[in-house]
C-alpha cells in the first residue's frame, strides 16, 4: 500500500488516510488494490485488499452503501447503513466513504472530540451533503476542520446546465467555477471549489487538500469516468 497521509492539522488522536489504487491483488481493470465489493471484481481479491487496509487501522472500517444523498449516521447505531457520510465520537471506530472520481471529505473538530467522512457526488455535495456532516458533528463550524481527497479535476470534470444551475441557483458565486465549453450546455467544474464555497457557506473556513485529478493521473487513482468498469479507493479518519 501507499497511501495519502492528509495534509491538515488535525489534533494527535485524529489519523486519517486514503488510499491508492497501489498495493493490492485484484486484476485489471480493478488493478489493484479495489476496495470496492460492488464493482465486478473477484470478492477474495476485495476481501484481501480489505485485509491489507484493515492492517493500518484500529478496527475494521464500517463501509456505507452510498447512494449520492445527504444522510449521515452515526457510527454504530445501524446495521449496513445507507448513507453518504458517517460520523463518531468513540475511539477506535473508522469512518470511511468510497469514491473513483466523487469528492471524499474527511472532518475533524480541533479539540478532537469528533471525526466524520462524506462521499460528495455532484448530487450529494448539490443536496449539501458537507453540510449536513457538519451539522451532525455538532461542533460550532469555526472549530471544523476538512481535508478533500482526490476527486476529479476541474480540466476534465465536464457536466451539463442542470449541474451548473443546481449550485449557482444557491451561491451565485459558484458561477466562477464553470468554465463554457465550444458544446452548447456542456461545462467544465471545479468540484474543489464548489465544495469551498458549500462550506464556507456555514461557517467552515478551514479547507486543505483538493488539486489531485483522478481522471487524470491513471497510474495513481482509479476513475469511472475515464473507464466505466473500474475499482474504489477509500478514505478513512478515526479517533484513537
Amino acid at each position: 500500500m501507499s497511501p495519502i497521509v492528509p495534509d491538515w492539522p488535525a489534533p494527535p488522536r485524529v489519523k486519517s488516510l486514503m488510499t491508492t489504487r497501489e498495493g493490492g491483488v485484484s486484476d485489471a481493470p480493478w488493478a489493484s488494490l479495489n476496495l470496492g465489493d460492488h464493482v465486478g471484481d473477484d470478492p477474495v481479491h476485495v476481501a484481501a485488499n480489505r485485509a491489507r487496509l484493515r492492517q493500518q487501522l484500529p478496527a475494521e472500517p464500517v463501509w456505507l452503501k452510498q447512494v449520492h444523498s445527504a444522510r449521515v449516521v452515526e457510527l454504530g447505531c445501524e446495521s449496513n447503513p445507507e448513507a453518504d457520510a458517517s460520523f463518531t465520537r468513540k475511539a477506535g471506530q473508522v469512518c470511511a466513504v468510497l469514491t473513483a472520481d466523487c469528492l471524499p471529505v474527511l472532518f475533524c473538530d480541533r479539540a478532537g472530540s469528533v471525526v466524520a467522512a462524506a462521499h460528495a457526488g455532484w448530487r450529494g455535495l448539490a443536496e449539501g451533503v458537507l453540510e449536513a456532516t457538519v451539522a451532525a458533528m455538532q461542533v460550532p463550524p469555526g472549530d471544523v476542520l476538512a481535508w478533500m481527497g482526490a476527486a476529479i479535476g476541474p480540466q476534465t470534470f465536464e457536466v451539463g446546465d442542470e449541474v451548473r444551475r443546481a449550485f449557482v441557483e444557491r451561491h451565485p458565486e459558484a458561477v466562477a467555477t464553470f468554465v463554457p465549453q465550444p458544446t452548447p450546455g456542456k461545462w467544465l467544474a471545479d468540484i474543489y471549489q464548489l465544495a469551498r464555497i458549500r462550506l464556507a457557506g456555514i461557517g467552515v473556513q478551514s479547507v486543505y487538500g483538493g488539486g489531485r485529478c483522478t481522471f487524470t493521473e491513471a497510474d495513481r487513482f482509479y476513475s469511472y469516468r475515464r473507464d466505466g468498469v473500474t475499482g474504489r479507493m477509500a478514505a478513512l479518519v478515526w479517533l484513537t
